[in-house]
């Protein structure tokens, strides 16, 4: 029984009284219906007795012990009471062991819906710049816009995940300056460590040399102008980097749909500089060409003095192209929070240029990574390779597994296999435990940790339900229906929460709801497991029911930690 159904319940239970007199005609209102965070408080609850008091010059106490009585009643459950106005009710046992049928029914799609079918989700995420080092800056973004990418596929949207790379610039004119100068080694041979400090190496000339800005500039002229040897040395840098990002987004599991850098606008600003002017809404401000936005005290500018478009610019145009291309219900930018006026400068122009009656935008701007690790904290986060952070935390997570004794029979292959899935797994956790707003604490013995809200705590208890599953053999799929106890009914509850959470979690771009559930429910089977004998039940149906409890507990703790982009370990 879902949540529309229990709403249906209480519907009907509204109907009942009213048809027996107990309750005046009115219009019945929509039923709010919340899962209890207390236990104490029901399984569910609903306020909808405020509403009902309000119509028919009643007290909420009143109506609520009304509600209660004929719910009570009802086959689906177990018991009701009217409290404080509210009406708090528990599911029969029944209901609760019918959940887990559907868990290990469903398997993987359960929690998933049909919400967003036919519904189109544009997502544009991490973006690392060209000719630079995939920083730990660039981390967030990368994780938390996958994960929105996950569960909106989830639910059932069409999601394309676009990586907005920074290939573009007058920093080009800057570099290919430098290589031309300074470089020693063949093109294809440079690294982005190379490229890098070329990069460095013009800036420490440029304070001396004054020449070399010109020519830089002179040098992003032509690459402008589609000058050969200008776009060869161009792509070389672009290709470079991209083999690099790869090798990162292959060590973080993300896999991005697209990869339309700014270069891919180059030639499509014109339409949108055109399209201002049609509409009346760009004006000279200053020698620039500007669109002055109604609410905001800075204008977006669509040219600059010399004739050079902006950023700004490619962003609008990057918006028409998505929006002709892939024709987007809803279009996400996974961005850090000091892009805020930036955004909100471009949405309200994309209002103003007739974008914005097809399609809904939304910032999420994710707050700062602050570091408490020994290793990272002395130095400054924008100069911290992700490679390096990422390489560490599987070396700490692979002393913990070296450590076990539990892990003294398996390869060495295994073991490396393993300290990958923890390290990486734990740095991914650690940022999407936190609201994607607020800024994180990067602490990695905290993250490895197998204790408290962590994930190798979540991926233990995965592995710890899955090590019972394989000792016990098949389980049945015929599950008697039978008394829980407190153990066993604490567990099934908040496994039935599941789908909910995941419709919350994709509708307020919020995966830390993800998170939070699973480390629930990760402490609830693990008191169950120490609570409850599972093997050596006092009956064959006991041992049935507790073995689907944990079953079930596998799965939905899987489809939780899948949804973040976190792999199970077989052993740990």
């Amino acid at each position: 029984m879902d949540k529309e159904e229990l709403a249906g319940l209480v519907k009907k239970a509204v109907l009942i009284a009213q048809k027996e007199g107990k309750l005046p005609d009115f219009s019945i209102p929509e039923i709010p219906l919340n899962y209890s965070e207390k236990e104490e408080y029901g399984d569910y609850n609903t306020p909808i007795a405020f509403s009902i008091a309000k119509q028919i010059n009643q007290t909420p106490e009143s109506v609520a012990k009304i509600l209660a009585d004929y719910l009570a009643q009802e086959e689906g459950t177990k018991s009701a009471e009217a409290k404080g106005g509210f009406v708090n009710f528990y599911l029969s046992d029944k209901q609760l062991i019918n959940s887990l049928r559907i868990i290990l029914k469903q398997k993987n799609k359960y929690g998933s819906s049909q919400k967003g079918k036919g519904k189109v989700m544009v997502i544009d995420y991490s973006a690392p710049n060209i000719a630079k080092p995939f920083g730990v800056g660039h981390l967030r973004s990368t994780i938390i816009g996958q994960a929105i990418y996950n569960l909106y596929e989830f639910l059932g949207w069409k999601c394309i995940g676009d990586n907005h790379l920074g290939d573009w610039g007058t920093q080009f004119g800057k570099l290919i300056t430098a290589i031309k100068r300074w470089n020693k080694k063949p093109l294809e041979e440079l690294s982005v460590s190379d490229l890098q400090a070329l990069y460095v190496q013009f800036h420490h000339a440029a304070e001396t040399q004054a020449e070399l800005l010109e020519e830089s500039r002179e040098w992003f002229k032509k690459l402008e102008q589609r000058n050969k040897e200008a776009r060869q040395i161009w792509k070389i840098c672009v290709d470079i980097s991209i083999k690099e990002f790869n090798k990162v987004y292959n060590i973080l599991g993300v896999k991005i749909d697209k990869a339309l850098g700014e270069s891919f606008y180059e030639g499509k600003m014109e339409a949108v500089i055109e399209n201002a002017k049609k509409k009346g809404i760009a004006q000279e401000s200053q020698g620039a060409l500007v669109i002055i936005l109604p609410g905001l005290n800075v204008p977006l500018m669509l040219l600059k003095s010399d004739g050079a478009t902006t950023y700004e610019t490619r962003d609008l145009a990057t918006i028409e192209y998505r929006m002709k291309k892939w024709k987007p219900d809803l279009i996400i930018y996974e961005v850090g929070a000091d892009q805020q006026l930036h955004f909100e400068k471009v949405f309200k122009a994309a209002e103003m240029l007739g974008y914005k009656k097809e399609v809904e935008f939304k910032h999420i701007a994710h707050g700062l990574i602050r570091w408490e690790d020994r290793k990272f904290s002395t130095r400054k986060g924008d100069t911290i390779a992700l490679e390096e952070v990422l390489d560490e935390a599987v070396k700490r997570a692979k002393d913990i597994i070296l450590k076990s004794k539990e892990n003294q029979d398996i390869s060495a292959e295994q073991k490396e296999q393993i300290a990958k899935q923890v390290g990486i797994g734990a740095v991914k956790y650690n940022d999407l435990s936190r609201q994607p707003e607020r800024d994180v604490i990067f602490d990695l013995d905290r993250m490895v940790t197998l204790e408290g809200n962590s994930c190798p705590y979540l991926q233990y208890t995965a592995v710890r339900c899955q090590s019972v599953l394989d000792r016990a053999g098949k389980i049945k799929r015929e599950i008697k229906d039978i008394e829980l106890n407190f153990e066993e009914k604490s567990v099934v509850r908040l496994l039935k929460k599941f789908p909910e959470i995941a419709a919350e979690a994709a509708e307020t771009f919020s995966p830390n709801l993800i998170c939070n559930f699973a480390f629930e429910l990760g402490q609830k089977y693990n008191i169950f497991y120490e609570k409850c004998q599972i093997l050596n039940a006092d009956s064959e149906p006991e041992k049935e029911l507790r073995l689907a409890i944990t079953a079930a507990t596998r799965q939905v703790l899987g489809n939780s930690l899948k949804l973040l982009g976190i792999a199970i370990p077989e052993r740990m």
